[in-house]
């Protein structure tokens, strides 16, 4: 393909120059007239492995070259890649300044059948809301009907940008039509790793998700560090024994947005944990606000269960976690409870709670916040669906799924699903459905 690349940094240099490598012919687009005099000198812009050498060989070979003039670009190509920055304002906000000028500069020069393609890390809603209109306004053409628009971000290390290109963990597409996305998925035709195809927003915001969970992750390291220096532990030692497990650790698990946690072991080991850290004068705020960020995201359920302003409550599940009946720091006990304490008629049901079962710790624990359960608890799905005005999903037990699916969506009743009830995009468009985390 004939493909321009706006913006010669590091994303933009390095995907010119490997588009080049793979066949394509690109036009590099800089409004530094000194980096378009180094590309069409065979020297790049950036210090990165391997650049060097694929900027040389793409110029002499005549399938690179730059230029300032961004009208020139777009009139000689198929594609433009934005690749430009998105720093930080003052306040912290994301700069779409040169994202802006840019869109101008296209669209000035756009042509039916071109395609834009936003490589450039932006928030959900930015290319819909703020470029889209800046490329039709500056065109007078149609995006989606007369030119296409994608949104593809890149997950290009620095020092190893190069090999990040060519062996991707991922490619995500987020496509305004199947034509654009189709013409992204055919530039990166033969490299390695899963293709997403999926809506613009969600394209947008999975580079955020990345690397929000990369940050998280360093931060968790250094403080855990932190606290085994204090300790006088190897943390290196440590963490080999923590990373060895690919089961819950470094896996899958836990990474699907939900409900609170709870339990017996994560609040009262975070709390020990932090305890220790700060009796050893050890600062960890991102452990110390794991607690408050849970109770928060419990907070968001209340909101969602009293939202449709109806007083008799049906509460489906009670443990913290399915196929256990421990109520021990369970979020749906402390749901409940903050739903009695506001004054709201609550019936509970859960397979298995059985108040003539609970021993020990667990009984001890639900007798002082919930002491009247088994005034609460009902026998039958069917007794609290006969109850309820709203509808709390917080287990996953067939027998609910199937009683609140044969309700259909015009009895009245609103469903809170907690859980991401499977078949849970049928229910979505429902007016009386509303699913925590959607």
């Amino acid at each position: 393909m004939r493909i321009s690349v706006f913006g010669l940094g590091y994303v933009g240099c390095v995907s010119a120059a490997c588009l080049a490598s793979m066949g394509h012919e690109v036009v590099g687009v800089d409004v530094n007239p000194v980096k378009a005099d180094m590309i069409n000198g065979g020297r790049a812009p950036i210090v990165e492995e391997r650049i060097g050498e694929l900027v040389e060989r793409a110029v002499r070979d005549g399938s690179l070259r730059a230029t300032t003039d961004a009208a020139e670009a777009v009139a000689a190509t198929e594609v433009s890649l934005v690749c430009v920055g998105t720093p930080s304002a003052p306040n912290g906000s994301l700069s779409t300044t040169y994202l802006e000028r840019v869109a101008e500069q296209i669209g000035r020069s756009l042509s039916k059948g071109h395609v834009v393609v936003f490589r450039s890390t932006m928030l959900p809603g930015t290319c819909a809301e703020l470029l889209v209109p800046i490329l039709e306004l500056s065109s007078g053409l149609r995006a989606g009907v007369d030119f296409g628009v994608a949104v593809n971000p890149e997950f290009l290390r620095e020092g190893t940008s190069v090999r990040d290109f060519f062996a991707p963990p991922k490619t995500v597409i987020g496509e305004s039509d199947e034509a654009s996305g189709d013409v992204v998925a055919a530039l990166y035709d033969g490299l390695p790793g899963e293709v997403f195809r999926v809506p613009i927003p969600v394209a947008e915001m999975t580079k955020y998700a990345d690397n929000a969970f990369h940050a998280v992750k360093i931060g968790f390291a250094n403080e855990l560090g932190a606290v085994c220096q204090a300790l006088g532990l190897d943390s290196h030692q440590v963490m080999d024994v923590f990373l060895a497990d690919r089961k819950l650790n470094i896996s899958p698990a836990y990474l699907r947005p939900g409900f609170a946690f709870g339990g017996s072991c994560l609040p009262k080991d975070l709390r020990g944990l932090v305890y220790a850290a700060r009796k050893a004068d050890v600062s960890v705020p991102l452990l110390s606000h794991v607690l408050p960020a849970n109770e928060a995201h419990l907070q968001r359920a209340f909101d969602l269960v009293t939202a449709p302003g109806r007083r008799r409550i049906g509460l489906f599940g009670l443990s913290f976690k399915p196929g256990t009946d421990d109520l021990r720091e369970s979020p749906l006990v402390e749901l409940a409870e903050r739903l009695l304490g506001k004054g709201y008629d609550l019936r509970i049901y859960d397979a298995n709670v059985s108040l003539s079962r609970l021993m020990g710790a667990n009984r001890a624990y639900i007798a002082e916040r919930l002491p009247h359960l088994g005034d609460l608890l009902s026998d039958s799905v069917e007794e609290v669906l006969r109850h309820a005005e709203v509808c709390v999903v917080g287990c996953t037990d067939p027998a609910v799924l199937e009683a609140l699916d044969g309700t259909g969506g015009g009895d009245g009743r609103a469903i809170v699903d907690l859980v991401r009830m499977p078949g849970a995009a049928a229910h979505r468009d429902r007016r009386d459905y509303v699913g925590i985390g959607w």
